[in-house]
């Protein structure tokens, strides 16, 4: 059985078909797990969940941006933080706007509805016996830090406490990573759209699993840059300028700074 991965998509239509071609040409899969955060911070989130909700087998998690959509909560800056600092009414700005033409396209579109239903984790059993644990960010969580290769042994160990799983399946922090720590591997299978750079490919990963084993690889697939750009640009988002940053290569994490780059970071297929 083989098990298509996919993360953080936000809403990039062109870097989630150059995946899924991708995948086709490769053989196919049985099934797709989906990590959450599948349509904001893009262009295109209806064209995204109508490519989604009709792959086979499909089973979804809601990542933090689902959720800000659906619920009308929103990332920093708040009203509050910007009285405190009106240098960041800007972002604030942006931001509620780009949330809000989300939400409002799918509420248009009939699928906020089905986007607020998503669950917080999925919990599966692979046909070797070993639980496997589906979230977006960390077990029981959807935001914050996530599970990111720059974390100590430590601070993992806090994150994943009492998670009862062999295998955690996680997106968030937009970076492919393949992290064993005592008895539980942690993967990312990277982020569908919105990378950092250096490497600004579509990333996606496939399980491959029978009754006796598993493994996973990596893969990372180009797609149309500039037509992304393009794409954003003729949108009326008015948080497209954020996004076009990404697909620049303009936009990194502060958690990078604490990480080598190289430390836990697997073996990457490239098409």
């Amino acid at each position: 059985m083989k098990i298509a991965l996919l993360a953080d998509i936000h809403g990039n239509s062109l870097a989630l078909d150059a995946v899924l071609a991708d995948i086709q040409r490769r053989g196919g899969v049985d099934n797709y797990w989906i990590l959450g955060d599948l349509c904001a911070i893009g262009y295109d989130p209806a064209g995204v969940l109508e490519r989604l909700t009709a792959l086979p087998n499909a089973i979804f998690v809601r990542g933090n941006v689902d959720r800000f959509v659906t619920t009308g909560e929103r990332p920093d800056p708040d009203i509050q933080q910007a009285r405190a600092n009106p240098d960041s009414i800007p972002v604030l700005a942006e931001v509620s706007g780009s949330f809000g033409w989300t939400q409002g396209y799918l509420e248009a579109t009939g699928w906020l509805d089905w986007l607020r239903n998503l669950p917080l984790e999925r919990r599966i059993k692979l046909p070797n016996g070993k639980r496997v644990l589906l979230v977006h960010a960390a077990p029981g969580k959807d935001d914050g830090w996530g599970l990111n290769p720059a974390l100590t042994d430590d601070e993992l160990a806090l994150e994943i406490i009492g998670c009862d799983a062999d295998l955690i399946f996680v997106g968030h922090f937009h970076m492919p990573m393949n992290r064993h720590f005592h008895d539980v591997q942690i993967v990312n299978p990277g982020c569908v759209s919105n990378a950092f750079p250096p490497d600004l490919r579509a990333a996606y990963a496939i399980l491959t699993t029978d009754a006796t084993s598993y493994r996973v690889d990596f893969y990372r697939v180009e797609y149309d840059l500039a037509e992304a750009i393009l794409k954003a640009r003729g949108s009326s988002n008015p948080g497209a300028g954020y996004f076009i940053q990404f697909y620049e290569g303009k936009v990194t994490a502060s958690w990078l700074a604490k990480w080598d780059g190289v430390t836990h970071y697997p073996l990457i297929i490239s098409s």
